[in-house]
Order: C-alpha cells, then sequence, then structure tokens
C-alpha cells in the first residue's frame, strides 16, 4: 500500500501536491455550506475566495515586475487558498472586504519586502493576520477547523507530510502542543478524551500542523532545528499562553516559530548563470553555473531551483537537485536524467543555452560525510543518485582525505555511467572502490561479497525514492540497523 502512495506522489511535486489538497479542501467547504454546517453560506465563500485570489494575483504580479525575481506558479495560488480557508468569508460583499484585501495584499507583498538575503522570513499568511490584528483589529476565523474537515484534513494532511518527510516536525509540535493543552485542560476538571477530542476535532491544529507548519522556505534545514521548531510552535499553539493582554493564537505561533527558523537557518538565494553542459551518459546532463559569490555548502547538500518558463506543466517550475561539485570546485554543478515524457521543467533546462540564468535557494541536507574520518562507509547509488558522492568523492580528493569507502554504483546499462574517470581516480589516489552493477539488481549476497566487515559501516544510500526504499529493506535483512543507514532525501523528491 505504502509503495502504490509512494509512487502516485513522486509523479507530482510538492508544491502541485498542496495546492491540489487546499483546492478539495475550498471545494469540500463550499459543497458543506450548502447544508448549513458552515460557518457562511456559498455565495459568501465565493466572493472572499474572488477577493483574496484576485488581491494576491494583482499584488504578486507587481511585486515580481518591480522587484524583478522569478516565482514559483503555485505560489500565489497557496498563499491564496490558505487565506480563503482561514478567514472567515463575508456576508455581504461590502462587509468586512477591506480585511480581505488588506490580508492579501500584506501576505503577498511580505514575500518580497520583508525577504533579507533575498530569504522571506515569515509564512506570508500567517504573517498577514497578524499584522491585521494588531494593526486593523481583524482576526482569522480559522473556518477550516470543522468537525465535517478533518477527515478530509486527515487523509491530505498526512500525504503533504509524507511528501515532504517532516515526521519529526509534526510529531514535535503535537507532542508539545497536546501534552500543554490536556495538561491545561486536566487543571480545570476536564477529562482527558474530551480534551484530546476538543483540541482535534474543534481547532485547526491539524490544518497547522500539516500544511503552514511544513512550509519548506520557513522550515530549519537540520533535523534537531526541526524538532525545536515543532516544539516551540507548539508550546506557543496553546490558548492560554500570553503576555499581559496579547493572548497567543495559531498565526502568532507559526510567526515566532519562523523568527526561531530564520535566526538558524542558511541566507542564501543565488543567481546563478549557466557556462556550459556536459553530457554524462544516455539522456544525462551536467550543468555548469557560476556565480557572482562563492556557495558555502557540505559535499551531499541540495538547493531548489526555479527556472522560469512559461505554461509549466503539473509540476511546476521548481526542483530539488543535490550539488554535483565540491565545496573545493569554482562554480556550481548538477546533474539531471531526462526522463521518457520530461516535464515543461526539464525541457526548458535542457534547452537553455550558456548565458541563461536560474535562482537557486534552500540550501539544506544532512546527507554529508560523518565528521569522525575513521568511520568507515558504503555508498549505494542508483542512476543520477550518484551525484550526492560524486561531490563527496571530488572533495576528499582534493583535500587528499583518506577514508575507507566502498561504493556501488547501480545503472540499467553501462552506457548510463557517470563520473567513471572521477571514480577511477579516486580508486587510484584514495583506495576507494567502486562495484559498478548494471543490467541487474544489487543484492545483498553482492554487498557481502565486496564488503566483509560491512556490520561495521555505515551505509549512504542515493537515487530514486523506490530504490532507496528496496535497499533499506535489504540492508535490514543483513543486520544493518536503521541509525547505521542514511538516505538522501529532499522534500519534493521529483
Amino acid at each position: 500500500m505504502m509503495k502504490w502512495i509512494d509512487n502516485l506522489l513522486n509523479r507530482i511535486t510538492m508544491y502541485r501536491l498542496v495546492l491540489y489538497f487546499l483546492s478539495a479542501l475550498i471545494v469540500a467547504g463550499f459543497v458543506l455550506s450548502f447544508f448549513g454546517v458552515m460557518p457562511f453560506s456559498p455565495l459568501a465563500l465565493v466572493l472572499s475566495f474572488t477577493v483574496i485570489l484576485g488581491t494576491c494575483w494583482m499584488t504578486n504580479a507587481l511585486c515580481a515586475r518591480l522587484f524583478r525575481v522569478s516565482v514559483n506558479v503555485e505560489s500565489f495560488y497557496i498563499t491564496a487558498f490558505i487565506l480563503a480557508l482561514i478567514i472567515t468569508p463575508i456576508d455581504q460583499f461590502k462587509e468586512s472586504i477591506g480585511f480581505l484585501i488588506v490580508a492579501s495584499l500584506i501576505a503577498m507583498a511580505s514575500k518580497f519586502i520583508i525577504a533579507p538575503y533575498k530569504k522571506h522570513i515569515f509564512n506570508p499568511a500567517a504573517f498577514a493576520v497578524v499584522v491585521t490584528a494588531f494593526s486593523i483589529n481583524q482576526y482569522a476565523g480559522w473556518w477550516i477547523a470543522s468537525p465535517y474537515m478533518v477527515p478530509l484534513i486527515l487523509i491530505g494532511g498526512l500525504l503533504v507530510v509524507r511528501k515532504v518527510q517532516r515526521f519529526d516536525l509534526v510529531l514535535s509540535f503535537f507532542v508539545v502542543a497536546l501534552a500543554m493543552i490536556v495538561s491545561l485542560n486536566l487543571g480545570r476538571g476536564t477529562h482527558v478524551f474530551a480534551s484530546m477530542r476538543g483540541v482535534i476535532i474543534d481547532s485547526p491544529i491539524l490544518f497547522f500542523a500539516f500544511i503552514m507548519l511544513t512550509e519548506p522556505l520557513t522550515t530549519p534545514p537540520t533535523r534537531t532545528g526541526r524538532i525545536a521548531y515543532g516544539a516551540i510552535a507548539g508550546f506557543l499553539f496553546v490558548p492560554a499562553m500570553h503576555i499581559g493582554s496579547i493572548y497567543s493564537t495559531p498565526e502568532l505561533a507559526l510567526v515566532v516559530g519562523n523568527l526561531f527558523s530564520y535566526f538558524v537557518s542558511p541566507k542564501i538565494r543565488l543567481l546563478l548563470t549557466l557556462d556550459r553542459i556536459e553530457t554524462l551518459g544516455d539522456d544525462m546532463r551536467e550543468f555548469i553555473f557560476h556565480t557572482e559569490h562563492p556557495l558555502v555548502f557540505q559535499a551531499g547538500q541540495y538547493l531548489e531551483w526555479t527556472v522560469p518558463h512559461r505554461h509549466s506543466d503539473a509540476r511546476g517550475n521548481r526542483r530539488y537537485f543535490t550539488i554535483a561539485s565540491s565545496p573545493t570546485e569554482q562554480g556550481v554543478r548538477i546533474g539531471v536524467k531526462l526522463y521518457p515524457k520530461p516535464s515543461t521543467f526539464k525541457q526548458t533546462l535542457f534547452a537553455m543555452s550558456p548565458g541563461a540564468t536560474v535562482t537557486a535557494s534552500q540550501l539544506a541536507g544532512e546527507f554529508v560525510l560523518p565528521r569522525d574520518a575513521n568511520r568507515k562507509l558504503v555508498f549505494i547509488a542508483g542512476g543520477i543518485g550518484i551525484t550526492p558522492f560524486r561531490s563527496m568523492i571530488k572533495y576528499l580528493i582534493d583535500r587528499k582525505e583518506h577514508r575507507s569507502i566502498d561504493m556501488f554504483y547501480a545503472t540499467n546499462t553501462e552506457q548510463e555511467i557517470a563520473y567513471r574517470e572521477l571514480f577511477d581516480k579516486a580508486r587510484d589516489i584514495l583506495g576507494i572502490k567502486t562495484s559498478y552493477v548494471f543490467g541487474v539488481r544489487l543484492t545483498d549476497a553482492m554487498i557481502k561479497s565486496a564488503v566483509p566487515d560491512y556490520r561495521e559501516r555505515l551505509f549512504y544510500i542515493s537515487g530514486p525514492r523506490s530504490m532507496v526504499v528496496a535497499f533499506e529493506g535489504i540492508l535490514k535483512n543483513i543486520g544493518i540497523p536503521r541509525n547505521r543507514i542514511k538516505t538522501d532525501f529532499f522534500p519534493g523528491f521529483v
């Protein structure tokens, strides 16, 4: 079942999945409003949604032109849909229309204006309703916190968290928030079951955790940072929290958490110019860019890349790619595989000429070499998943740093092998042994034969999601514990 779900999720980008989920929530709210179970009429939702969407679209287009930056195709839609789900729709067109317009303006403008180092600090929707609460005394009603919406929020929300693999963040938030709320309610004599039911069914906690808390741009890149971020948001999510007359709200909890995330995250947004494209193998290319300022990173980390183009398909105009270059090299390299029926993103990327520009941000990733240089390692790569290992091995060669590493590189054909000259050089200089496996499956017997001391080693796996999951299973079957298996993953794997 999970394999089927993962295959389904890997056909769509994270942003498009979130957009489809939010669309389903809007439609569900609209349908339910006909039965009188929502705090608004169908017309009110249509009017409010139209005003919010129109204002967000115009503000986004104006700011993009004014600041001369490329934007995510889905970005303003997602912000608009979230605003429409947390601001209670107006019953009359003139009633509180100013609130809708002001909140939409603030949300979209904040992405461009409150963005030091070209990295926005706050979740736009949360920031907007915090500002309107303090400035014009208008608050988000969070109508999405309806018992009738819970089943859909649970299903869609868990799919989103599965896609972005942020269970650590969400779990940290839930543990702290629920513990705080239940403890406070017990002190008032409320039964535990009734308290838990009230929080889950009648509060926006599920939507908040699954959608707003997991926004990649405002999430720390490390596991420790994410756990702390979730705990901070969970602690402040409790309505009883207050400083003087200012009581905590979900949006205020998120904005404060965003500040923490900003201070512990890299502040980076690069404009990269294409120098050249080199062929790596069948339908594989290496794109080599230069930047105005050097990129400081660890071998094995990744960036989110934006390639603006018209008429993008359902997979959008952003992708995550591991940095294939070493921190010791000039410029930035990525390796890309062109599959049958490629997305418009990859079609545009492969058609680029030297001098073309793209943007990259969100430097992150913990798929890096261990600090202990004496730790024995095994690298397992599938297809274009070789790129983080290319970065690491080039780094070790340049630093003349010897480590005990055995690598398995699996491809469909010998023609798909990339960076062979570099790996041969690593064998001669550092003693790093690479076993090429093409046309057959890598088995546990092959691993045992090539690496007799495999039980002592830390395993790194990088490749298509289905391959990573399969090899995790193989390693567990031969007795490798989960804490000695590292997998290369970034939000929205496709």
